[in-house]
């Protein structure tokens, strides 16, 4: 990233090659945010190449700057890294701004993890206080420079090298210092299209430095996961920022008598002594703080070994961890009259026994001579404990199986009502033939056609895993059950099973409306019905029925075409479903296709019903045009050379032309169509389409809008008059 501190507009920026040879970086206003300052007497061209350089030079060949030479976070196999570069991590994963945390060439030659904080930096890989040959490093060589080649190995000049866990050749491999501080080997996985981990530099992510910020630890949760928590008597100074640690909610005295210490058993804070005290006692260590005003705490170290301790009075409490490898733990400085407050925070810490934990206690203990009546009462609140038990078991028994009876006559009255069912996996799986006869696939799942027991063609959707629960799940379902519409595709039924997902759909013989553009099949008027049809399936969703849903991936892949070629909208339900009560809800993600998403979805702008008209406007002059909207339009410019246009503004550019050239609906309408078609009526759908994908959200009509106004079209084909009033 050239400019990741200085991030532009994403719609009014760019980037310009200049006949000088110097390549800019633009924003909005038409200020230059980043530039190579490079100078060409001769033409200059910019190249990307497939090993991931993007590469500037001139017609002799000479290279005037390359990608390569300025990495942000990430190196890239063949790319390498120098004494002029260093890698620099995210600030979050989300914030893409220069984080804290970089990989660099120090001054001795070595490589280094260095974190760079707010207020404190420190080198924390490999471990500060090993010298260089104990860390497995040479300092003399003096260039400077690491690699990591296309088998997955790296190798540095001062003798640092790893192998990554897939070594080989065919694979793609990027080495990443992420925005935690860990430097991580990422392979890409082609089967699953996902990138994994094959190495990371630091196992115990705990030890990075400044993980947790100030006045915090960082504990081991499950695994390598880890989690930070302020210490007792601290809070959180961001609370969406651990970085900026926490701070202190006590006034801290200089006077031994009104401070006292609390114990924090197995946790170390390496860093910031204000001595190190070998064979201290542990009254000698307190009585050191205490007499320190600068002291807020102390770490105490006994080895049982060898019965040698260490005292390390704490000026500033950074990189706090907590282990139970640790031998030490820290005794925390606070005030007299809170301690007792405090204690309450320290939950989490299990008891540590050891041997200054355990004290004997002076005192003996005689048995009772005559303690038959005790045992008495205790038999007896045992055998009246142990019928309650029994009781609540019967009764526990009986009303499950009361419920799971009203249950079955609750299904057997919807299956009645409406033919909605819940089907078994086994009965899936054997209508599918095993789920061989896949249909489609899309981001949602995999679909497979099936013949049900009574014969009845179907479509099964397998959805991809997810974290929702059966209940949850249950109730969406319930729902998209109940929505009944002509255009749009009816659901006979689900399953839920564990992990499994499937939904039961009517099948439809001419499957999707992408499969049938480029075929004679759609001639004008099944294309006009298509669209007046799937405009009123997507008004019934958005403002008539009962619950609101938008469906978010309105595209030709996902309308359907019966054996008539009405069109039958789906997926719908698989979309988040939209209160009545949240206009301005938005998703936590982007959902859609290519192509076909709504401005809003790319400036994180509150997502509403306009997102589907958008999508809608799209899919209408690719039926129009036959063109898709990824793959661009080769238009003639006014120098007679070719060059690719978006749709959208290849429609409108045509369409403003026609008071010049009358023959504009020729230039645009698919050729299969060749002129078999109400010019009336498709001057009125390209206007429509082109209303609904305006690039600003209120300037588009609702579907229900889009819907009038074709069927008024419909029944006046002999209006010319396009004053649509919106």
């Amino acid at each position: 990233m050239a400019n990741r501190d200085q991030p532009v507009n994403g719609r009014s920026s760019k980037l310009s090659l200049l006949k000088t040879g110097n390549l800019i970086l633009s924003d909005a206003g038409k200020f230059t945010v980043w530039e190579t300052n490079t100078q060409s007497l001769s033409s200059v061209h910019l190249s990307l190449y497939n090993t991931g350089n993007l590469v500037l030079q001139n017609v002799e060949g000479v290279t005037l700057w390359e990608s390569f030479d300025f990495p942000t976070d990430t190196l890239l196999p063949r790319q390498l890294l120098t004494r002029n570069t260093r890698l620099v991590s995210s600030r979050s994963q989300t914030n893409y701004s220069s984080g804290f945390y970089k990989l660099l060439f120090d001054n001795d030659n070595i490589l280094r993890l260095l974190y760079d904080g707010l207020e404190v930096s420190s080198v924390y890989w490999p471990d500060p206080w090993l010298v260089s040959w104990d860390a497995g490093r040479s300092t003399y060589n003096s260039s400077r420079i690491a690699v990591l080649d296309t088998f997955g190995n790296f190798s540095s000049s001062d003798d640092f090298t790893f192998m990554a866990a897939d070594y080989g050749l065919n694979l793609h491999r990027r080495l990443r210092i992420d925005y935690d501080g860990n430097v991580r080997l990422y392979s890409w996985d082609e089967e699953a299209q996902t990138w994994f981990v094959s190495w990371q530099v630091i196992q115990r992510p705990c030890k990075i430095y400044g993980i947790c910020g100030a006045n915090s630890f960082c504990t081991y949760i499950v695994g390598f996961d880890r989690k930070c928590s302020c210490l007792p008597g601290y809070k959180m100074k961001n609370l969406t920022d651990w970085s900026n640690g926490c701070e202190s909610e006590f006034q801290l005295s200089c006077s031994r008598n009104e401070s006292s210490f609390l114990l924090l058993p197995r946790v170390e804070f390496f860093g910031y002594d204000y001595g190190f005290f070998p064979n201290y006692t542990f009254d000698e260590c307190k009585n050191l703080c205490l007499q320190l005003c600068n002291c807020i705490a102390f770490q105490f170290t006994f080895y049982r070994e060898d019965g040698s301790s260490d005292c390390y009075p704490k000026t500033r409490l950074l990189n706090g961890y907590r282990s139970p490898d640790f031998p030490g733990d820290l005794y925390l400085r606070l005030p007299e009259n809170n301690l007792l407050s405090y204690t309450n925070s320290i939950q989490d810490f299990k008891l540590v026994c050891s041997s200054k934990g355990t004290v004997q206690l002076d005192r003996t203990y005689k048995r009772s001579p005559d303690n038959r009546i005790v045992k008495f009462m205790l038999w007896f609140a045992c055998g009246v404990g142990g019928v309650e038990i029994i009781c609540i078991f019967l009764v526990w028994c009986l009303s499950s199986r009361t419920q799971q009876a009203s249950n079955v006559d609750k299904q057997d009255c919807l299956v009645a009502v409406t033919g909605f069912r819940r089907f078994t996996y086994a009965e899936l799986k054997k209508a599918t033939k095993d789920f061989n006869a896949e249909i489609g696939r899309g981001a949602g799942g995999i679909v497979y056609k099936g013949v049900l027991p009574d014969n009845r063609v179907v479509a099964i959707k397998l959805l991809n895993e997810s974290n929702q629960g059966e209940g949850e799940f249950l109730a969406e379902v319930s729902i998209i059950g109940r929505i009944n519409h002509i255009n749009l595709i009816e659901m006979w039924g689900y399953c839920v099973e564990g992990k499994r997902r499937l939904l039961v759909y009517e099948y439809m013989e001419h499957g999707t409306l992408s499969q049938n553009l480029s075929s004679h099949a759609l001639d004008w008027k099944k294309r006009f019905d298509i669209a007046a049809g799937t405009a009123k399936g997507l008004a019934y969703l958005h403002e008539e029925f009962l619950e609101w849903v938008l469906h978010c991936d309105v595209k030709p892949q996902n309308i359907l075409l019966d054996s008539n070629y009405q069109p039958k909208v789906a997926d719908f339900g698989l979309s988040k479903l939209q209160n009545r009560n949240l206009e301005n809800a938005s998703f936590s993600r982007i959902r859609g296709t290519r192509g076909y998403i709504a401005p809003e979805w790319v400036c994180n702008l509150p997502i509403t019903s306009k997102v589907d008209v958008y999508s809608y406007g799209i899919v209408v002059l690719e039926m129009v045009t036959g063109k898709g909207p990824t793959k661009g339009v080769h238009a003639i410019d006014s120098g007679g050379e070719t060059e690719p246009k978006r749709l959208v503004a290849w429609v409108r550019e045509k369409r403003n032309e026609a008071a010049a050239m009358t023959s504009w609906l020729e230039e645009i309408v698919d050729p299969i169509l060749e002129s078999s078609y109400e010019k009336g009526k498709m001057e009125t759908l390209i206007t429509v389409a082109l209303k609904c994908v305006e690039e600003e959200r209120e300037a588009r009509p609702s579907m229900s809008q889009v819907a009038e106004m074709l069927l008024c079209q419909e029944n006046d084909s002999h209006s010319d008059d396009l004053g649509i009033s919106l």
